[in-house]
């Protein structure tokens, strides 16, 4: 979706929650016994802070950390994906992105996507990503590294990453985010805009109500998941993003706590990385976010999760293995979508585990998607799952040592800097407001 379209979407949504604010995997059953144990020792556990950023493909950011600090992750290939404009011709490989704001958006649409996965080839991106500023689509190959982004290079070399982590649908924004709240799109493969009142699915919010489970959502511009229903209904727990900063500071985050960042802004100042955006000014909000953590009294029983929705149509080179459908809900297809049903992940995304119980320099290679986060929630808390998906997702427990902490004392992180001539050329290239 072009960018127009991205922001008649995204105000349309708005306009309609905006009132809504008050303020290497082994087989799935492999460590089922291990979840279902359920230790106490998950009760050391008080805090769960989720954010997901917007729209990159781990390659695109974590390509190189196979190289740079972290050997242990899966290492991008050379390989590369077809020249749209000669076939036959040398490929056109991954390589170091200079602009922190690429040009132009790129396919992550639901027939888009199946055809950059190709059946599992993963040689479909620059075919998908041609454009008038670039006939090869050269621009989906691109990758930053450490120079760009040292603090989340810093994150993942320092905490827990995982490099067999995918997006939940193959497909868009709102979907993989309907995931993160429901476990299903129920039948959406696109950025459909709520009804008034919220979609009617049940989400991991209701099931915190009804348990007695404390939660908020802080948002730096509107919350995506006041599109539910059950969300809506407690007003009281949407709050603005200075909030967060207030009560991390006092020691008074909720149990679960999920942080939205800025979907709709100039491009100085958008923060969910969504492309064109600004990759850094990202980057920094989520620093904010992590710093203002480590700082809290809260610290000492928490775990943050940074993760992103889907791949942005950037290329990754590891083929989305099948996935447990969610329900018996089809896509709801237009003329000349992919005909096929949610029984394969997205694309794999960057996904990073930051608390005092995180196991050190670690790599989870077991695969996992947005439905994982909510598994970890239901098995902290006790909840029932919503859908089939997450109720066979892996719960994230490979990632935390509850008996030995290393990071009582959290560790010095290097500054989300932002590179102040990049993001001149930036707002240059980039005039006026971008969106979601």
């Amino acid at each position: 979706m072009r960018w127009r379209a991205r922001i008649g979407t995204a105000f349309a949504a708005l306009a309609l929650v905006g009132t809504a604010m008050t303020g290497v995997a082994g087989a799935r059953d492999s460590g089922r016994e291990h979840e279902r144990a359920r230790p106490a020792r998950l009760g050391a556990l008080q805090h769960i802070v989720v954010l997901m950023q917007e729209n990159r493909s781990f390659d695109s950011y974590f390509g190189q950390l196979h190289d740079q600090g972290q050997p242990r992750t899966a290492e991008e290939p050379g390989t590369g994906n077809p020249n749209p404009t000669n076939p036959n011709g040398a490929p056109i490989v991954p390589f170091h992105q200079a602009d922190l704001c690429i040009s132009s958006d790129t396919n992550h649409e639901w027939s888009g996507t199946h055809s950059e996965i190709n059946g599992g080839k993963m040689d479909g991106f620059t075919a998908q990503n041609v454009a008038p500023d670039d006939p090869t689509g050269s621009r989906a190959m691109g990758y930053y590294d450490q120079t760009d982004l040292p603090f989340y290079y810093a994150l993942a070399r320092t905490f827990g990453i995982g490099d067999r982590y995918f997006a939940s649908v193959p497909g868009p924004t709102y979907p993989n985010r309907f995931y993160l709240a429901a476990a299903t799109s129920f039948g959406h493969i696109q950025n459909d805009p709520p009804p008034a009142g919220g979609w009617p699915q049940p989400t991991i919010f209701g099931r915190l109500t009804a348990a007695g489970v404390s939660w908020k959502v802080y948002s730096a511009l509107f919350p995506t998941v006041s599109f539910f229903a059950d969300v809506q209904a407690h007003r009281e727990n949407l709050l603005p993003i200075e909030r967060y900063y207030a009560d991390a500071k006092a020691g008074t985050l909720p149990q679960v706590a999920f942080v939205e960042p800025k979907y709709i802004a100039p491009v100085s100042q958008e923060s969910d990385e969504h492309p064109p955006a600004n990759i850094q000014v990202g980057q920094n909000f989520t620093a904010g976010v992590v710093n203002a953590l480590m700082a809290s009294p809260n610290w000492s029983s928490s775990a943050f999760l940074l993760t992103y929705d889907e791949h942005g149509g950037f290329y990754d080179h590891v083929a989305p293995p099948r996935a447990p459908k969610p329900d018996n809900i089809a896509p709801m297809l237009k003329p000349g979508d992919v005909n096929v049903p949610f029984d394969q992940y997205g694309v794999r995304v960057p996904f990073v585990v930051v608390s005092p119980f995180s196991k050190p320099h670690f790599v989870s290679h077991r695969v996992s998607d947005h439905t994982s986060i909510l598994k970890l929630i239901e098995l902290r808390f006790g909840l029932q799952p919503l859908t089939e998906r997450d109720e066979h997702a892996n719960g994230l427990l490979e990632y935390f040592d509850f008996v030995h902490p290393r990071f009582t004392n959290a560790p010095p992180l290097p500054a989300a800097t932002i590179d102040p001539a990049k993001a001149a050329r930036c707002a240059a290239e980039h005039p006026g407001l971008l969106g979601l």
